[in-house]
């Protein structure tokens, strides 16, 4: 099985492992190092649940900077999860896919975005609709 990331296939079965420390980071004041590992970490374990539906996007738009998601940003998509009120989802919409936050509002679905600057897009009964994925987790460049 392969997974399309970015314009190549990558087989499922390749795993880059890597050592996880066992001590860990505090962001306040730092505390001694520690020359201990626990073991290698595989990221395919931790971030792929159900690796057949799981795919990988890239963003573009700014219409989610207020979840952190910004241009440029790797997001893993599970097309397995259910989606519910408050998920980020990659949706259709009218055949095109867009990348908001799936709320329900009294019985009515809208697409909202998490940036100020974007109104939220009622779903409304013509429209052609569907979630695409749910985004399960974003890889974000830290500057």
């Amino acid at each position: 099985m392969d997974l399309y990331v970015e314009g190549r296939a990558t087989a499922l079965a390749t795993r880059l492992k890597r050592p996880l420390f066992l001590a860990r980071i505090t962001a306040g004041f730092p505390s001694p190092a520690d020359d201990f590992i626990e073991g290698q970490i595989d990221l395919n374990t931790h971030l792929i649940q159900h690796p057949a539906a799981t795919f990988f996007v890239r963003v573009t738009g700014d219409s989610m900077t207020g979840a952190g998601i910004f241009p440029g940003d790797l997001l893993i998509v599970d097309r397995a999860l259910p989606p519910s009120d408050g998920s980020v989802i990659i949706a259709v919409l009218n055949g095109e896919l867009t990348l908001k936050r799936l709320r329900n509002l009294d019985g009515r679905l809208f697409l909202a975005p998490d940036n100020p600057a974007y109104k939220p897009i009622p779903i409304k009964e013509a429209m052609d609709f569907s979630v695409w994925g749910v985004v399960a987790f974003n890889v974000h460049k830290v500057s």
